[in-house]
């Protein structure tokens, strides 16, 4: 019994975890018998009672609050100049490009 094609092993774990569970057996049980933690079963078991699903949530900060915020536009204009810029064989220094 492998993992179907088309999913991730995550995805395929989680489903066998949460279908063990569903024909009655107790976490512990379900853990020892895929051979993952206690504490996987138990948070997958209430991830599904919370939000019904048993993808994995997101994860990361969401974005547009990290600590280069505050820069971001200097950083991409920084990295539009350099890639602007080009380097000319022979020549130790670097040119605009303005073709």
């Amino acid at each position: 019994m492998g993992i179907p094609d088309g999913q991730t092993a995550s995805c395929w774990l989680r489903e066998r975890v949460i279908a063990f569970v569903d024909e009655g057996h107790g976490h512990r049980e379900a853990a020892r018998h895929v051979r993952v933690s206690p504490k996987f079963v138990n948070d997958l078991v209430r991830l599904r009672r919370e939000t019904g699903a048993i993808a994995p949530r997101p994860q990361g900060n969401g974005g547009g609050h990290g600590v280069l915020v505050p820069v971001q536009g200097w950083i991409e204009a920084r990295l539009a100049m350099r890639a602007s810029r080009r380097w000319t064989r022979g020549s130790l220094t670097w040119r605009r490009n303005t073709a």
